[in-house]
Order: structure tokens, then sequence, then C-alpha cells
């Protein structure tokens, strides 16, 4: 989507190219502990968090990498990044007409104010696929919320860590709006 937008890019999990960045995303599909388990492996967890904390550099996880930037995760009971202060939940819907995983469009009703959502109008719709969800300990750090059966955090920032728990890449102009936001950042 970034080279369709005409933005340069590179899919890379050389530490170096990581190391000297302007920013990062990290996008995800899979289970969390399995990705917690690889990004310390090969030593790009601890390139993501000197980006984030040290180098104060703009990072984006996407579906599960929005996951990993959170606490804890019920999903393999493992510790994740811990660069937002959240927890990743597994869904408990009591209504047996919804089905788990949360699939297909929806809205977001966006909560702060962020350079990430310049030009984006109220509620657009984006593209969901997960089991699981995040629950923020500071209301600070929710940027969007959605309804699937109960409200959940479907967007998050913390200074210059941000996540997306739908598919921007899969969501047509306002998901391209969004990345066209993040690489401006």
């Amino acid at each position: 989507m970034l080279s369709f937008l005409g933005h340069d890019s590179i899919i890379t999990d050389d530490l170096s190219v990581l190391k000297s960045a302007d920013r990062l995303i990290l996008p995800g599909v899979g289970h969390f502990s399995h990705g917690m388990q690889q990004l310390e492996n090969s030593g790009i967890a601890t390139i993501i968090k000197e980006h984030a904390i040290i180098k104060q550099k703009p990072i984006l996880g996407i579906c599960l990498g929005m996951q990993l930037l959170t606490n804890f995760s019920e999903e393999g009971n493992v510790n994740g990044l811990g660069l937002v202060d959240a927890q990743t939940k597994k869904f408990d819907l009591p209504d047996a007409t919804l089905k788990i995983p949360h699939m297909g469009w929806n809205e977001v009703s966006w909560k702060h104010p962020s350079k990430l959502l310049q030009g984006i109008s109220d509620k657009p719709r984006y593209y969901f696929v997960h089991s699981y969800y995040v629950s923020c300990n500071k209301y600070e750090d929710v940027l969007g919320i959605t309804n699937y059966g109960h409200d959940f955090v479907s967007g998050i920032q913390h200074e210059n860590i941000f996540g997306l728990q739908f598919h921007p890449e899969k969501s047509h102009q306002f998901g391209m709006e969004l990345l066209k936001n993040f690489v401006t950042i």
C-alpha cells in the first residue's frame, strides 16, 4: 500500500536496516506468543524499544502488531513489548450471533486529535480480522473505539507510538489516509 501511495518502504528483518529506519511499521497476523518469541529471538524487540523510547521515532503497530505493543496478552499468557500501558484480551461475547473472529467492516469512533487522523472524517469504516482486543489502562492512550458486542479499543496512541487493530492496507480510502498521515509524522 505504501508503494501504491508513492512512498518508499522496505520489508526487512535486517537489524542494521531497522536501526537506521525513520519510522517502523510492525505488522502482524498470527499468535501473540509466537510473535513475541520471534521479536525477542531476532533482536527486533530491542530495536523497536530503542526506536520508541530512546530515539522517539514513530512506530505503527497493525492488528497483532498493535497487540504486541501492550504489556501482556491472554493469547499465550505472555508479556508484550510494554510500550503502551494496556493488555490484550480474548473476546468473550454473550451474543451468540456475533462470531469470533470479528471479521469484516466496522466503524471507528476517534476519541482524541492526532496527526495520524488529519483529514479523516467522523466514524470511518475499516476492515477487521481479530479474536483478541486491546484494553488500555489510561484513557489518554485510547485513540479509537469500535463496538463488536461491546466497545473495544481499535486505535491507540502513546506519544510517538501508534496502533490500529484493523488493517488500514485493506481499508480502501480511509486506510490510505491513515498510512499517508503516518509517513509524514
